[in-house]
């Protein structure tokens, strides 16, 4: 049987148009032609032998195949580009301080670690996971190199990498704490003060006139997660690494606010240039971009 290589500057393209929402703007990101793109894509479907995407009004949207294809698609460029940066920079030691919130501790920094680890063996990582203010108080005094951190208005160009839906989360297999119409205060559930996210559920249930009390106070994320679980009050957090003992709530349906996306940064110290750094960068971009659906991806 002859064995197909895959063109992996086509592989690219596919993935860069679907994330992009069309390969008109992909084609722009590229630095390519529109009909350059479009050939490459054709080139790949031929190699596949199967269609990978239909229009679907003015947007594309993949077929069952080109589903299929952009997960392995996904795997094959992140693996691409790890043996590229291990082989060309073999050089690199040192170490490297990284700081993530605790939302991504169990979801992102696995694969995050793992990927460069293997690029750069010399390399070693001091990992802190905390919460928002921290990591910023770090970055801004260099006691961290890079962090993950929520936006809280003051990111800068290029910082934010990605919009994260923000809901409201009750107990996966229970009633919600809390009835519209009903006169008592919303009991919450939230994170110690200061936690940007506590003041963004306070500010939008006092916009919309909703009473509330703090029913349960925690300093980590599991301990939030597990008051939320035993129906002890309502929580305001993204979906991301939300236990299947959580649910979201429809706010249309339950009377409480609606609620807009959360800015996700990647920030760096004001130190001199850090190679090691630059590497880390692009791996967090690169596991960040496969894990989180494209429309989340999109920082604008």
């Amino acid at each position: 049987m002859r064995v197909t290589n895959l063109d992996m500057d086509a592989v690219r393209s596919f993935v860069a148009g679907i994330d992009a929402g069309s390969f008109a703007r992909a084609a722009d990101r590229l630095g390519r032609s529109t009909s350059a793109v479009s050939a490459q894509l054709k080139k790949l479907e031929e190699q596949t032998g199967t269609e990978l995407v239909r229009r679907s009004g003015r947007g594309l949207a993949l077929t069952d195949g080109g589903e299929l294809f952009l997960s392995y698609a996904r795997r094959l460029l992140s693996l691409n580009d790890e043996a590229i940066g291990a082989v060309r920079s073999p050089e690199l030691e040192g170490w490297i301080r990284l700081g993530i919130q605790e939302d991504f501790g169990e979801t992102l920094l696995p694969r995050v670690l793992g990927r460069f680890a293997r690029a750069h063996p010399r390399v070693r990582v001091e990992g802190r996971i905390a919460r928002n203010g921290e990591l910023k108080e770090k970055i801004g005094s260099g006691q961290l190199d890079l962090a993950l951190a929520w936006d809280d208005g003051s990111a800068a160009p290029g910082q934010r990498i990605a919009a994260l839906p923000l809901c409201w989360l009750t107990a996966a297999e229970q009633e919600p704490a809390w009835q519209a119409g009903r006169d008592e205060p919303l009991p919450l559930a939230a994170l110690e003060a200061p936690c940007l996210l506590r003041t963004i559920a306070c500010t939008h249930l006092d916009r919309q006139g909703i009473a509330w009390r703090i029913a349960f106070v925690s300093p980590s994320l599991g301990g939030l997660w597990a008051a939320t679980a035993a129906g002890l009050g309502i929580a305001l957090r993204t979906p991301l690494g939300r236990p299947p003992t959580v649910r979201v709530l429809d706010p249309a349906a339950h009377g409480l606010p609606s609620l807009p996306s959360l800015g996700l940064c990647l920030l760096r110290s004001g130190a001199s240039e850090n190679r090691i750094a630059d590497h880390l960068d692009a791996i967090l971009r690169q596991a960040l971009q496969d894990m989180l659906p494209a429309e989340w991806s999109r920082s604008s």
